[in-house]
C-alpha cells in the first residue's frame, strides 16, 4: 500500500459527522425514546451534581417488548450517528435497561422498577431539559428558569 492510499484513507475518515454534544444528544435520545411511545420521560442536566455523566434521561415503558424497542430505535439512531454505547446493562432483565453513551445515560424502565428504584427523587434536584413540543400528554415540556424547572 502507498503512502498516497493510506493518506487518502486518512482523508476519507477526516470528514466523518462532526461528534453531537451532550446536549443535542440527550434531545435525540429523547426524542427517540418519545418516537416508541416512552413515558414519563425526564431528562436531568447532572454535569453539576455528579462526574458520571451531564444528562440522564429516565422513561418508562409499559411491556418488556415496547422497553426492547425504546432501546433498540435508540441505539440504532445514535448508531447512525456515528455513536456507540459504552455499555448496556440489564438488556435481558425487560425491569431497567441502562445504556451508556459516555456523556449522556438512559434509563429505561418498567414501572415498577422506576417506582422502585426512584432515581426521579435521587436526582430531583438537577434542572431539566426541556423536550421540544409534543401532543403527547404523558410528556409535558418543562422549562429551566434559574436552575429549576417550572
Amino acid at each position: 500500500m502507498s503512502r498516497t492510499t493510506i493518506s487518502k484513507d486518512i482523508l476519507k475518515h477526516s470528514h466523518e459527522k462532526e461528534p453531537r454534544d451532550a446536549k443535542s444528544k440527550a434531545l435525540l435520545i429523547a426524542e427517540v425514546a418519545r418516537s416508541k411511545h416512552a413515558e414519563q420521560i425526564v431528562t436531568f442536566h447532572v454535569s453539576d451534581l455528579t462526574s458520571l455523566a451531564d444528562y440522564f434521561i429516565l422513561c418508562s415503558a409499559e411491556s418488556d417488548p415496547q422497553l426492547r424497542a425504546v432501546v433498540d430505535a435508540v441505539q440504532d439512531a445514535l448508531s447512525k450517528e456515528g455513536l456507540r454505547p459504552l455499555g448496556v446493562e440489564g438488556r435481558d432483565s425487560g425491569r431497567w435497561v441502562l445504556i451508556d453513551y459516555d456523556d449522556v445515560i438512559l434509563h429505561v424502565f418498567n414501572e415498577e422498577a422506576r417506582a422502585f428504584y426512584n432515581l426521579d427523587g435521587l436526582w430531583g434536584d438537577a434542572p431539566q431539559l426541556p423536550l421540544p413540543e409534543s401532543s403527547d400528554e404523558n410528556n409535558p415540556v418543562r422549562e429551566e428558569k434559574g436552575g429549576e424547572t417550572v
